[in-house]
């Protein structure tokens, strides 16, 4: 069997006890992963060229250590929280809230956060979360997921004869590379570190 076609355990399938039920485990995973979205959508932290929010870095993380399948209920979860009116996007209030927000000029990106979330899941269950090379590159392919709904709504919400690519892309790069690194870092030594306990 290849390394595409093996399912390895996720980080929170070999991190959660036995005892817990399957569907309680779910509901726990589901209400803590889309706290710590709307928590990572609040950080900001001073960057160049703009400050940098944790969140994509919080879909991608989610996604390898829940799961294909439970990374993308997560974020959905998230995103119906936010269509209910909840404040939990970047932004939020002062942005606007709910269906108003997410038509957006960001829509496209939440659509790429539950498909980003479901690749990344779904690399995590073939091993990719165990080495940093592995790790980086899905991270990587789960930044293009991010990025190809979110640039292509911009792109028709305001027409492509604008600057499309300097908004919705490239100054969130850098800042991308660095959440990439820490990521491909943290995955692997999470796993390390499970081993040895």
């Amino acid at each position: 069997m290849s390394a595409l076609q093996a399912t390895h355990p996720t980080l929170a399938q070999a991190l959660w006890p036995s005892s817990v039920s399957k569907p309680l485990r779910i509901l726990l995973m589901l209400l803590v992963g889309s706290l710590l979205l709307t928590v990572s959508a609040k950080i900001e932290i001073p960057f160049i060229p703009v400050p940098l929010t944790m969140q994509t870095f919080a879909v991608l993380v989610l996604g390898m250590a829940f799961g294909w399948r439970v990374g993308m209920a997560t974020v959905l979860l998230y995103i119906a929280q936010g269509a209910f009116g909840l404040p939990v996007f970047a932004g939020t209030p002062e942005k606007g809230i709910g269906l108003a927000y997410m038509m957006g000029p960001t829509g496209g990106y939440l659509l790429g956060f539950v498909l980003a979330a479901g690749v990344c899941g779904w690399l995590a269950e073939r091993g990719w979360d165990r080495t940093l090379g592995t790790t980086a590159l899905a991270m990587l392919i789960g930044n293009i997921v991010i990025y190809a709904p979110g640039v292509l709504w911009l792109g028709s919400l305001f027409g492509w004869d604008k600057p499309i690519l300097e908004w919705g892309l490239y100054p969130f790069l850098l800042g991308d590379v660095v959440k990439l690194a820490l990521a491909a870092v943290a995955m692997p030594l999470a796993w390390k570190l499970l081993r040895r306990s």
